[in-house]
This record gives structure tokens, sequence and C-alpha cells, in this order.
């Protein structure tokens, strides 16, 4: 009997695990906690010397703790508040929304076009959601958009940041599996960009076959066509500017992404310095929101690493192996199911619990299966991997009952829309994205074209 729970010990984790995660309790409480509970019955059952504690303790302070890469995450965070605060992405929606207005679903498009501008300058889900809710769509329902096709825009394109680098989500994958930030950056710009224009492609023929979907705007005031030029300069001239040094700096090799993100925080403080949005207030605001933020990730993170290295302890990895090898499932099989795992886990909790939990669990077992010649190499299949979990958790802010995109939305809404609306809007978005996973599934180079040309 005893040697019986010594062997399954490992499973039992995830079976206590699961049930706890539903409680409410804080999730980096539940990780750490079920981890320490697991060692101390290991210790009393004489499988772990208790001298072991301090090597849980030595992981977490070198895996979180002592991480230089991780200080990119407080920095973007700071860049993506500040942003928000800064009326860039309201002077960009007025010009893009006069460039495209005689186009089929113009500020739909507009709409979609801004969060990707959003994404490679904020990458911060929450602000980029609840920013253009509030800046796009009352005039959307007030031009009479339907109000699904608008909130499923405004959602599918403010989760844009958890994949676009610089993408928070893409810096905690490139610490877990040990790989480079910069690399997992590259490698997210095929399948983002492919993703943005499945969203355009779709919006565009929805609304040309539709147009009452979403009437054009036809005409505009005279003052706006005589300062469209200008707008064009102010509007697009920071924002990219700013993109150019954050990404253009990574991707140069002149910066690693922690000391780009000081470069973004920097360049965010002028942006709002310029347009005259920098107060004492202000700059409080953003200092104590980054903070909680930052607070609840590393929280997150120290909970997990303690998880994740208790069941490495206990021979959880040689299990999931050997229960695969006794199915006879093939690599494709085993990546599969994971998918499809990760999807519906993404029904229920947030990128960061799924990442934390699954990727340190699982990318060993991903390393040690044989996919042919699909990938050409370990260090792209990394790459591959964890670009397929990005796209994958990209659905966990859209699905419900949980998305918390969703949930943004609809507290940030006019109160005429319903929540029945937001989850009608965003169910061919979630497709897209879908679709999108299984193109790259099937087709890697999507991903790892650009790493390869760039040479990582």
């Amino acid at each position: 009997m005893i040697e019986t729970l010594i062997d399954i010990l490992p499973l039992l984790m995830f079976m206590v695990l699961i049930p706890l995660l539903f409680s409410g309790y804080p999730v980096a409480f539940v990780l750490g906690g079920v981890g320490l509970a697991f060692w101390l019955l290991a210790v009393g059952l004489g499988i772990e010397n208790p001298n072991s504690f301090f090597l849980v303790v030595s992981r977490i302070f070198g895996g979180v703790v002592n991480k230089l890469v991780l200080v990119a995450i407080p920095m973007f965070i700071f860049m993506g508040t500040m942003l928000e605060k800064s009326g860039v992405a309201r002077d960009l929606l007025n010009t893009l929304q006069i460039m495209t207005r005689r186009v089929p679903g113009g500020l739909a498009l507009s709409v979609t076009m801004l969060g990707v501008v959003l994404a490679a300058t904020t990458g911060i889900i929450g602000a980029s959601v609840v920013m253009m809710t509030l800046l796009a769509l009352p005039v959307m329902l007030e031009r009479g958009y339907d109000t699904p096709l608008a909130t499923g825009t405004i959602a599918a394109s403010g989760t844009l940041g958890i994949l676009l680098p610089p993408s928070i989500m893409l810096v905690v994958m490139a610490d877990l599996l040990s790989t480079s930030a910069g690399t997992l950056f590259l490698a997210a710009i095929g399948p983002g960009l492919f993703l943005v224009a499945l969203y355009l492609l779709y919006i565009f023929i929805t609304t040309w076959r539709n147009p009452e979907r979403a009437p054009a705007l036809n005409s505009l005031s005279d003052t706006f066509e005589k300062l469209s030029i200008n707008l064009i300069t102010k509007s697009f001239l920071p924002p990219f500017i700013l993109i150019f040094m954050v990404l253009g700096s990574i991707f140069g090799g002149i910066a690693t992404p922690t000391e780009a993100s000081g470069v973004g925080a920097f360049g965010a403080l002028i942006l709002a310095l310029i347009n005259r949005k920098l107060s004492f207030k202000t700059l409080n605001d953003v200092i104590e929101q980054s903070a909680l933020t930052t607070t609840m990730l590393f929280g997150l993170f120290v909970g997990a690493t303690a998880f994740s290295y208790v069941f490495a302890l206990l021979g959880g990895h040689d299990i999931i192996l050997d229960i695969i090898a006794s199915t006879g499932a093939d690599a494709w099989s085993v990546l599969i199911v994971l998918m499809i795992t990760v999807f519906l886990l993404g029904f229920f909790f947030d990128w960061i619990e799924i990442t934390l939990i699954i990727l340190p669990v699982f990318a060993p077992v991903i390393a040690a299966l044989d996919f042919g010649n699909h990938v050409e190499n370990a260090g792209l299949m990394v790459a591959w991997f964890a670009t397929l979990m990005a796209v994958n958790l990209q659905t966990s802010f859209l699905t419900p009952p949980f998305g918390f995109a969703l949930f943004y939305m609809k507290g940030a809404a006019p109160k005429s829309v319903k929540l029945g609306q937001i989850y009608k809007g965003i169910v061919p978005f979630v497709l897209l994205q879908v679709f999108c996973l299984a193109i790259l599934m099937a087709w890697p180079k999507l991903a790892l074209w650009l790493p390869t040309y760039m040479g990582h």
C-alpha cells in the first residue's frame, strides 16, 4: 500500500491541486501550499531527505528572485500603464478612423489595427481592452454597428498583446524554458501577424456581405480633412518610435529584453510629458498599479516554482513519460491532447496559472518526443512549442465563463451591452485563433522562419 502511494505521489499532486484551484483561494498560495504539503509527505514516507527543503528554496531564489530577465516584467507593465494615461491610443484611433472611413467595416478594422499598436507598446490585456472599450465601443454603437461584432472585435484585438512582442507572457515562458526571450519574440511575430490578417479578413468579408452590421462613415468635417496629414504624423510617429526603440534594440542585438524594457518605460514617460498628461498623481497611480500587478505575478512565480520542483523531485516527469509509452501514443497524439487540454483549461484559468503549471511539467516531455523532421533542431523545437502555447493561451482571455477580457469589457462598456452579446461576439474570433493554432502546428515555419533568418 505504501509503495503504491509513493509511486503515485506526483499524480496525487495534480488531483489535490485541481479542486483547490477552484476554491477561490489565492492561486500562488495553493501552488506553493500543495508543493510544500507533498514535500512534507515525502519526507514522512522516507523518500526525501529533510535537507531537500533547501533545494526548493534555492530553486525559488535562483529561478525567480535572482533572474535578471524578470526585471523586464515590471518595466513593461509600467510602460503599458503609463501609455494608457498618455492619450496616444485616442489620437491613433481618430486618425485610423479617418483613413478607413470609406472601407466596409472601417471603424472595426481601425480598432483591430489599434490593437496591434497597443500590443507592441503595452502588452497589458486589461489596459488595452478597457482603453479600446472606452474609446471605440460608444462610437461604434452610435454609428449603428452590430453589438456582437463591435464587442468581439475589441475583445479579440485587445488580447493581441499576450502574443505580439514585447509580451510579458513570452518573457515568462522564456525564463521557464531557459531560452532567449528575443528568440520567442521573433517566433511570435509570424503567428501574431497571421492572426491579425485573419481578423481583418473576417471583418472585411462580414461587413462587405452585411453592410448593415457596420455602416460606413461617408463624410467628415472639413476640419478633420485639413488636419488629416498632421494627425497622421502626430498619431503614428510617437508609438512607432517607441516600438522601434523597444523591439528594434532587442532584435538588433543592441539591448536585452531587460534593458529594452527600461528604454520603453522611459519612452512612455516622455510621451506622457509631451502630451501634457504627466503629473504627480498620474505617476503615483501608475507606480501603484504597476507594483500591485508585479506583486501578483511574482507571488505566482514563487508558488509555481515550488510546485513544479517538488513534482520533479518526486519523479513526476518519468511517470508522465511512462504513461505515454504504455498507451503507445505517438508524439503528435500527445501534442494534440496537450493543446486541447490547455484550451479547455483556458475556460477556467488565467494564462499565468496555466503556464506556470503546464510548462515546467510538460516541456521536458515534449522535448523528449520524436516529431521526425517537422522541426529542424531542439532549440527551434522549444520556440515552436512556446509559440503554440502562446497562441493557445490567447483564447483563455476570450472563452467563457472566466475570460478576463470579457469581464474587462463588461465593466467598461455601456449598460446597454449585455454579457450574452459579448459572448456571442467572441465566438468567430476564438474559432480564428484555433484555426491559427492548427496552421502553426502543421506549418512550424510560420513561427520559425524569422528566428532562423536572424540566426537565433
